[in-house]
């Protein structure tokens, strides 16, 4: 698709977004944002089970009632993440999407609104309380301060680690790799076995993608998602399988579909209802659980996401080569001001904290380099509010082997890292592996800042470390000491 008008001028849309300067095209970004749309479409789903499906300390459900309000919550879910995705495009210029960030919703579903006398709208109000305390601190340049004073090999650790992390997500997702019921965390499919046609779906789709990028053809990513999902509903159609949870919630058949199962619906279109926006109290938990619980829950939301969105955007930039010599983004500031808004959106909003997704790297995989990409995907978003049944069209196991290709391509940025130099490699280290092993890259951050300081000081190189590290190693000894400091305070 041309980027220039027929007197070989850079169109609007090219100088807006600086496409050509990028070395990307149209065609490029919207098919990059597709991709990114299409990887991360499942939190349209998998967002209303998890803050949905449990009550709130006084016994009520997200959104009012006496039962679960699924498909509401799913429409505003998509609407949020739309808005904010547009806005990350045309303020940040960056190829970089938002939705409801996973862990963060649970941690909001089960860690704060399940605390007695405490309801959605408190919870969610604490989220807003959230966000608008990292809006200061980007505002004020803390935030972007802190970033630029990590060490960019730490940086490449944090990228390549992100890429093991989005692996096992994409293995784990697609039933390919599962948690078995003996004493090993992990194993290949069921029983050390592939089984299932879920799990052939998933091995077509992914050495789809892997001859086309092997061929050099255009839009492997994209185009191994669609014909995976054309092959998932041809299977479905003639097996039958349905999901694997019942409508009970137990497992009833393991080799049937993870999430979505792949059928056409019976309607296409649905009108969303965007009943559950305004639905928080800002300062209305105070007077139910105190201050104190307060404050240790605004902060441990607050370390979560202040720290994901960094390494997020970090990963983005180094897959698609746009960080400059010091391993920064283009445009850092407005990237986290628009992630700060989005966190404090999706509070306001009642689908918990918006951040960025590290998904976004499926897009960038496929040729993504700008904001347009996250226009598109945005765009896609809002269209799923209406078409919700259509997106539940492609199943994880059609989706995720973007997810492991794209891993692969950032591990290939392990050799950025010194390997010989112990000061960096240990922590390097440890933020690589503990990313996937403990399914938080907050926790991987965490260790490897943590340890980066205490080896300068063990070599009496103390004087190295910039003093912003030193602050936030002391966050994160707090932040992993989070619960010894509750008990300390008696508080729950």
């Amino acid at each position: 698709m041309a980027t220039q008008t027929s007197s070989g001028t850079p169109s609007a849309v090219d100088r807006f977004f600086r496409i050509t300067e990028r070395g990307s095209t149209v065609g490029r970004e919207i098919r990059g944002g597709l991709a990114t749309f299409f990887t991360m479409a499942y939190i349209i789903v998998l967002n209303p089970l998890i803050l949905g499906t449990v009550p709130d300390g006084s016994g009520g459900f997200l959104g009012g009632g006496d039962g679960p309000n699924l498909e509401m919550i799913a429409a505003a879910t998509a609407l949020v993440a739309g808005l904010m995705s547009i806005l990350m495009g045309l303020v940040a210029n960056y190829p970089l999407a938002l939705a409801a960030g996973l862990g963060l919703n649970a941690f909001v579903a089960f860690g704060i609104a399940g605390l007695p006398e405490m309801t959605w709208a408190d919870a969610m109000g604490l989220v807003v309380l959230e966000g608008l305390i990292i809006l200061v601190l980007v505002l004020t340049g803390f935030r972007e301060a802190v970033f630029r004073a990590v060490p960019a090999q730490l940086k490449t650790a944090i990228s390549v680690g992100i890429g093991l992390f989005i692996t096992i997500i994409g293995l784990f997702d697609a039933g390919f790799v599962r948690k078995p019921a003996g004493p090993t965390p992990v194993e290949l499919g069921i029983g050390g076995f592939l089984a299932g046609w879920p799990t052939v779906v998933f091995v077509v789709g992914l050495l789809l993608i892997v001859v086309m990028m092997a061929r050099g053809m255009k839009g492997a990513i994209l185009g191994g998602i669609v014909a995976a999902t054309a092959l998932a509903v041809l299977v479905e159609t003639v097996a039958n399988l349905g999901p694997q949870i019942g409508a009970d919630g137990e497992v009833r058949n393991p080799r049937a579909w993870g999430l979505n199962v792949p059928a056409p619906p019976e309607q296409w279109v649905s009108t969303p209802n965007f009943g559950l926006l305004g639905q928080f109290s800002l300062l209305g938990s105070i007077e139910k659980i105190g201050i104190v619980s307060v404050v240790l829950l605004v902060f441990t939301l607050m370390l979560a996401d202040f720290f994901d969105t960094m390494g997020t955007m970090v990963a983005i930039g180094k897959e698609g080569d746009l960080l400059d010599a010091d391993g920064n983004p283009p445009n850092a500031r407005r990237i986290l001001v628009v992630d700060s808004v989005a966190a404090a959106a999706g509070g306001a909003a009642g689908v918990s904290s918006n951040t960025s997704y590290i998904e976004s790297a499926t897009g960038v995989g496929e040729g993504a380099r700008t904001g347009l990409a996250s226009v598109v995907t945005g765009v896609a978003f809002l269209l799923a509010t209406f078409l919700a049944p259509a997106v539940a069209i492609v199943p994880y196991e059609a989706a995720t082997p973007a997810l492991v290709v794209v891993g692969f391509l950032m591990m290939t940025q392990v050799k950025g890292i010194d390997w010989d130099d112990f000061e960096i490699a240990l922590p390097a280290f440890l933020t690589i592996v503990l990313m996937p092993f403990t399914y938080s890259i907050t926790a991987g951050i965490g260790a490897g800042f943590v340890a980066y300081v205490v080896l300068k000081v063990a070599r009496g190189r103390a004087c190295q470390v910039h003093p912003l590290m030193w602050a936030v190693a002391a966050l994160f000894v707090l932040y992993f000491a989070i619960d010894p400091v509750k008990q300390a305070l008696g508080v729950a």
